[in-house]
């Protein structure tokens, strides 16, 4: 069978939920016994968000390849637990930045390179890559941005093109609208969809289903004028209402019979209905804990909690299997101080310090950090944060008076965390780092091990310093413990303290690899030691 493709665009406004609806909608196809995989383009002109503010975009997803990439693909890999790549993440700065290196190469024979068709051509290219593989029955594809937008023009178009060269039921066009409820008239208003299908048509490209975002349930009566107006089947009108959390969304969709449209759509095989009984459990130790828990999350992007979107879905997985409610406090490192630390984090069962770039906040890490060994709260510390542990660890047990980081202290006299050799040379600041999966070997007889219960490991990284191992000696002799090291370079990815209940740092991303199918043991651990620290108080 040739592989069939899905296209989801959104209209109105962005943050819609394209994200979750296509990881909705594929966990609904893989469950039915497909394979999978989808894809996001982003219409902005970065070649990928690696240089992006958190601000701006939310986290930056780091894959197993080593491609920094949007905050969606994290939803694709939690919700399906496949692994995405460099080819599921493509930008308008990527496409362009191809056609360009080609055409200064000579490879358009002296013809006038235009958006139509050379860059669409290339964005047709892109699209077709992984259905190309033979890997996949079905290949999403999730269009960023709003239709209507110049920048999300040139991809609008290459659906069009797309659907007539594959032919009738071989594509299938999902369009994301908003349907608001205006409360001054009581009612819920279809005229936003309206114009935003009209957007779409005029590009060329009719929508098969509609997915109406609402807050309200939208009656019988409502669709069929959206059906009408918008040149759909009524049963394609689909309500996705708000939600009490993400991981309910394939379940209203399975309800509001999605995935049975776009199969009609496309003549998929109807294998079996979808088995959802292993989601259905996580759901259900989800929303009915037995125990309850504080976590203090202290970085300096909190202000955005999308900056920190996988560490907090991995606490929502780690939760469930736990069967523990965990509520993350946020807290703004650059607040405290010496003086207000024991106010602010002596109540928490545990607290992690996210990982960040910059000096901003490096401070009141360290001020967390000192209170929580004193004071023996478990402690997870996550790429800075692990470099923050050994920081404070020099200067307030071995005494090293301003020990730091050469990344906010170049001149400090003991440089305990410094940048690699290979970095020093680095002039770009765009996909230069240490990315993606490394191998890591664990001691036997330390917490690292028992943890995760085998001794080689493979974790995903995104950074340019590293634990100086001029250090390593003056570190283990006073109880803190590197128990975890790159086979390969020698290099610390796991620092843990002797005598704690709960302080394990790794140098890696542990919050990339977590799952509904399957939590990531560091989070689930650290969930636990949260447990027994509460009552324990």
């Amino acid at each position: 069978m040739a592989t069939k493709y899905i296209f989801v665009t959104g209209g109105v406004t962005s943050s819609l939920g394209k994200g979750i609806i296509s990881a909705s909608l594929a966990k609904l196809l893989q469950a039915r016994g497909h394979s999978v995989t989808i894809q996001k383009f982003d219409p902005y002109i970065n070649i990928d968000p690696g240089t992006l503010n958190p601000y701006e975009h939310g986290e930056c997803y780091v894959t197993e390849d080593g491609a920094e990439t949007d905050l969606d693909l994290g939803h694709y890999e939690r919700f399906l637990n496949v692994h995405t790549s460099q080819a599921n993440n493509v930008t308008t700065g990527r496409i362009y930045h191809h056609v360009i290196t080609q055409e200064r190469a000579g490879a358009y024979l002296g013809k006038t390179v235009q958006v139509v068709p050379h860059i669409t051509d290339e964005i047709k290219r892109r699209m077709l890559l992984l259905g190309q593989s033979g890997e996949f029955d079905i290949v999403i594809t999730e269009i960023g941005g709003c239709v209507g937008d110049i920048e999300s023009l040139p991809f609008v178009e290459a659906v069009r093109q797309l659907r007539w060269e594959l032919g009738v039921n071989e594509s299938c066009v999902i369009h994301l609208t908003l349907v608001p409820y205006l409360k001054a008239a009581g009612e819920l208003k279809t005229k936003p969809t309206q114009h935003s299908v009209r957007d779409l048509s005029e590009a060329g490209v009719q929508p098969d289903i509609l997915v109406c975002r609402s807050e309200y349930p939208i009656p019988q009566e409502v669709r069929k004028k959206i059906a009408l107006f918008c040149n759909v089947k009524q049963n394609s009108v689909i309500e996705s209402i708000d939600a009490e959390t993400i991981y309910d969304v394939p379940l209203l969709m399975r309800k509001e019979k999605l995935d049975e449209r776009v199969i009609a759509k496309l003549k998929l095989p109807h294998k079996a209905d979808p088995n959802l009984d292993t989601w259905k459990e996580f759901l259900g130790r989800l929303k009915n804990p037995t125990s309850e828990v504080n976590i203090a999350l202290v970085g300096k992007y909190v202000e955005l909690p999308d900056a920190y979107k996988s560490i907090i879905e991995s606490f929502v997985h780690a939760g469930s299997a736990n069967e523990c409610k965990v509520n993350i406090k946020w807290f703004q490192s650059e607040n405290i101080t010496d003086e207000n630390v024991t106010g602010l984090l002596q109540g928490m069962d545990g607290v992690l310090v996210a990982p960040g770039f910059g000096e901003r906040g490096f401070k009141g890490k360290l001020e967390a950090i000192r209170f929580v060994r004193e004071n023996k709260i478990p402690f997870m510390g996550i790429c800075l944060g692990m470099q923050c542990a050994a920081v404070e660890f020099a200067r307030n047990v071995l005494g090293l008076s301003g020990a730091a980081s050469t990344e906010m202290d170049p001149e400090t006299p003991h440089p305990v965390i410094d940048m690699m050799e290979d970095q020093k040379q680095i002039t770009q600041m765009g996909g230069t780092m240490r990315l993606g999966a490394y191998t890591c070997e664990l001691k036997k007889g330390t917490k690292a091990y028992s943890i995760y219960g085998k001794s080689r490991i493979s974790e995903r990284h995104r950074h340019r310093y590293e634990f100086n191992n001029t250090y390593l000696q003056a570190f283990e002799e006073a109880g803190m413990h590197a128990t975890g090291i790159n086979p390969d370079t020698g290099l610390v990815e796991v620092i843990e303290l002797q005598d704690h209940p709960w302080f394990v740092a790794a140098q890696y991303h542990p919050e990339l690899k977590s799952t509904v199918l399957n939590p990531h043991p560091l989070f689930v651990k650290f969930v636990k030691a949260a447990i027994n620290h509460s009552k324990s108080k």
